[in-house]
């Protein structure tokens, strides 16, 4: 059975635990269990620990930063959270707006949605304990808010990873895509252990080692939502892929955008912000009232 969540106001400090119980630096004691029939709009692919005492928020219980099981100390990696595994079209995606964060298989008026361009050919999930804020307009992002999920990452290595599976990767570059007026910046990682990870270790490795790969990429995002009828996607910064020190700085204004929005720090700012934008952030602020661990470090990547 899975534990019960434990509810906390909006705003309130956050139980502190010297233990770290609900943080996870690594899939180290986390099993991934699946819940109700594939291919129905119940179906959800759920983490918790090996005990089965307490479920796990893939989005707010697992670090950013890599934690190395075997000597409990950060690495220089972060934690990627796999939802739609290489060569697969389901669009799995973790629910932000549901109270544990589970993962479940995207639906629009009741029917289960799939890539109808057909198989992504590399990983994509999220960085956990990121989040593109609403509210902010990123100066590089063509005066488009944030578009209210957690940072997306396609993991190029050689291995299909699956579906809730966390891997420690390197961060190589980001990409900021335009989708229907709303910055979705897309990170580019290699799981860590990959046979290609020693030689990429930026933005310009990829292109070199991998020609053609980040082509690749971004054709898939601007024609992926044609078969649906829509327009192709548009890019920010002259559709140019930016380098590392470029992608962390992204990820560290979407670590402390997290951080704002699980403390009820963001709802507090909202007197500006349109109703639209309010409804956003309230609907994710009332679904994530878990009691979840403080991280005894700050939690920001440094390399």
């Amino acid at each position: 059975m899975l534990g019960e969540e434990a509810l906390v106001p909006i705003g309130q400090p956050l139980r502190t635990s010297s233990a770290g119980a609900l943080s996870h630096g690594s899939s180290n004691n986390l099993e991934i269990l699946s819940h109700g029939d594939e291919d129905t709009l119940e179906y959800r692919i759920k983490a918790s620990d090996k005990t089965g005492s307490k479920p796990i928020s893939l989005w707010h219980d697992v670090t950013l930063v890599h934690v190395d099981p075997a000597t409990d100390r950060p690495t220089p990696y972060l934690n990627f959270v796999c939802e739609i595994p290489k060569f697969s079209r389901k669009k799995y995606e973790i629910a932000t707006d549901e109270v544990g964060n589970f993962i479940k298989q995207d639906e629009k008026k009741g029917v289960l949605r799939e890539f109808k361009k057909g198989d992504i050919f590399f990983n994509y999930g999220c960085l956990p304990r990121t989040w593109e804020d609403p509210t902010f307009v990123h100066p590089d992002a063509e005066g488009c808010r944030g578009d209210n999920d957690p940072v997306d990452v396609c993991e190029i290595g050689s291995k299909i990873v699956k579906t809730g599976e966390i891997r420690p990767v390197k961060i190589l570059g980001i990409l900021c895509m335009i989708d229907e007026g709303e910055a979705d910046w897309k990170v580019v990682a290699i799981d860590a252990e990959d046979k290609w990870a020693p030689f990429l270790n930026d933005i310009d490795d990829v292109a070199k080692q991998l020609p053609g790969t980040l082509d690749a990429i971004r054709e898939w995002f601007r024609t992926y939502k044609i078969p649906d009828g829509k327009p192709p996607n548009v890019f920010g910064l002259d559709e140019k892929f930016m380098d590392k020190h470029y992608a962390l700085e992204i990820i560290k204004e979407c670590n402390h955008a997290w951080k704002d929005l699980i403390t009820g720090e963001k709802e507090r700012q909202l007197e500006q912000c349109s109703d639209d934008v309010k409804g956003l952030v309230r609907r994710l602020s009332k679904s994530n009232l878990v009691d979840l661990s403080a991280v005894e470090d700050d939690e920001q990547p440094s390399f």
